[in-house]
């Protein structure tokens, strides 16, 4: 398939540039592949459509303040990104402007707190680090804000501290919240949990480069940028189990998707793991592990909606998407949501 196909027009005002005033309430578009129907719903009816034959797949990563701003000795602004931690001392950021940037050179916040740039000038992606944990501890929390997706057209509040979170959130290390999670409140997981319906919580630490649009017409040529995850040997032997006892996985979000996938066997049993993901999965990718997916609304021409295209098929996803924009859905991050099941 080309990029071409994977390319939608979003009418104006249909990307969600605020949360839904209750997480539960967010609409939910539910696609039955198997009976290619197509069902208007809400979030908080999710445990309607679901028994005890499924079991759930949660990332918990957290959002930390990762967007920062630094001036430069000459008093010129600096925007600095976190992505993800290179060791114990160091991080690779997106810095802008990054060409006259020297190595070495210092980014100040204040008249005492400040960060080192360790290489040479070049792409936007840099090595950074801070004077050591205590500095980086404050410096964050005083000078970062949450990085909010580049379609939201609004600076970050206070408000988005705690909604551009999932109430599961336990681990640090996201630029960009693992969306799909959003809509679970405390009320939803009673209810899931009372219908014998268990959930196992993954870690993958989501990128800056979930927003990265495939360019490359043959999609084959694109590469996905890597990203932190983590399954420890528990969960990987819970999810094991379930799945030996014949329960249905359904991912939560395409962070769980693409976690679960790259260790998944031809079985479809996984793997503890620790370390990078890179899986790019695009039809006609055929799964292992995962037997229904959570997800959002996505960017058109983006590896995202190709992942979701592999799961349900590129023209029943186009059905649901037409559908979508002719019902008003709210777009992408703070939108709403699609059970495929």
């Amino acid at each position: 398939m080309k990029l071409t196909d994977f390319d939608y027009t979003l009418p104006p005002g249909m990307i969600a540039q605020q949360p839904s005033q209750k997480r539960a309430d967010s609409r939910m578009l539910v696609l039955d592949r198997n009976q290619e129907t197509l069902v208007d719903s809400h979030f908080h009816d999710l445990p309607d459509f679901l028994d005890s034959s499924y079991f759930l797949v949660l990332n918990d990563s957290k959002v930390f303040k990762a967007r920062l701003f630094a001036r430069r000795s000459t008093g010129g602004k600096v925007e600095i990104f976190l992505v993800r931690r290179v060791n114990h001392d160091r991080w690779l950021c997106l810095l802008r402007p990054s060409g006259r940037i020297k190595e070495g050179e210092q980014l100040f916040f204040d008249s005492r707190n400040f960060i080192t740039v360790h290489d040479k000038p070049g792409p936007i992606e840099r090595e950074i680090s801070f004077v050591d944990s205590k500095r980086e501890k404050f410096i964050i929390s005083q000078y970062g804000m949450v990085p909010l997706p580049p379609y939201i057209k609004r600076e970050a509040v206070k408000n988005d501290l705690s909604r551009y979170q999932t109430i599961y959130a336990d681990n640090t290390g996201s630029v960009a919240a693992p969306t799909a999670g959003l809509h679970f409140d405390k009320s939803t997981l009673a209810r899931l949990t009372k219908k014998r319906i268990k959930y196992e919580r993954i870690t993958l630490h989501v990128g800056p480069g979930t927003f990265k649009p495939v360019l490359t017409e043959n999609i084959e040529s694109h590469i996905v940028d890597p990203e932190y995850a983590i399954i420890t040997a528990k969960t990987a032997r819970s999810i094991n189990k379930y799945k030996q006892h014949g329960k249905k996985l359904l991912a939560v979000g395409t962070t769980s998707v693409r976690t679960t996938e790259s260790v998944s066997d031809g079985a479809g049993l996984i793997s503890a793991y620790s370390g990078l993901v890179d899986l790019f999965i695009y039809p006609p990718y055929r799964y292992k592990s995962v037997d229904a997916i959570l997800t959002n609304f996505h960017l058109p021409k983006t590896s995202l909606l190709m992942l979701v295209a592999a799961f349900c098929g590129h023209a029943p996803l186009f059905k649901a998407y037409r559908h979508a924009i002719e019902k008003r859905y709210r777009f992408y991050s703070y939108g709403d949501c699609m059970l495929i099941l």
